[in-house]
C-alpha cells in the first residue's frame, strides 16, 4: 500500500470513527486504525477513547492502540485498568481485562507492570496466568526484580 492509499484510508477510518451512528462501523475503523499500525493514530484514537460510549467500541479501540505499540497509549489504557479494578471483582469486564492485558503486553512499557500487578492476585486463574505472560513480556526478569525489592 503507497503512502497516498495508506493516507486516504486512514482518513477514511477517522472520519467513521467520529461520525458513524452505527457502533459496529466505528468498531471495524478503530480494528482498521490498528492494522495500519501507524504512530499517527494514537492521539486520534485518544480522544475518541475519551468521548465514546459503546463497550465494543471502547474494546476495538484499546485493541488498536496495543496493535499500534506505542507508548503513549500505555497510561491511556492503564486509565481503563484501574476503572475496572475499582468495581469488585464479580461485576469486572474479564473480556476488557483481557484486552487491556494483551493491548499493554504488546507495547511492553515497563510502566504497566506497577498497575498489572494487582491482577497476579486475580480469583481467575485465566487472567492471573495472562498477567503473568505480560509480565514475562514486558519484562522477562519480573521475578528477580520483585524479590529485589
Amino acid at each position: 500500500m503507497d503512502q497516498k492509499t495508506r493516507d486516504e484510508a486512514f482518513n477514511k477510518y477517522i472520519k467513521t470513527l467520529f461520525n458513524s451512528p452505527s457502533f459496529k462501523e466505528r468498531a471495524i475503523a478503530a480494528q482498521n486504525l490498528g492494522n495500519l499500525k501507524e504512530g499517527r493514530s494514537i492521539n486520534m484514537l485518544a480522544r475518541a477513547l475519551k468521548s465514546e460510549k459503546d463497550d465494543v467500541v471502547i474494546n476495538r479501540i484499546i485493541e488498536a492502540m496495543g496493535e499500534i505499540r506505542d507508548p503513549k497509549a500505555t497510561m491511556l489504557i492503564i486509565d481503563f485498568l484501574k476503572k475496572e479494578l475499582e468495581k469488585p471483582e464479580e461485576e469486572q469486564d474479564k473480556t476488557r481485562l483481557f484486552i487491556i492485558i494483551e493491548s499493554l503486553m504488546k507495547i511492553a512499557d515497563k510502566r504497566a507492570l506497577e498497575h498489572l500487578g494487582i491482577l497476579l492476585d486475580s480469583c481467575h486463574s485465566d487472567i492471573r496466568k495472562l498477567t503473568e505472560e505480560a509480565f514475562e513480556c514486558i519484562d522477562p526478569d519480573w521475578k528477580l526484580n520483585i524479590k529485589s525489592i
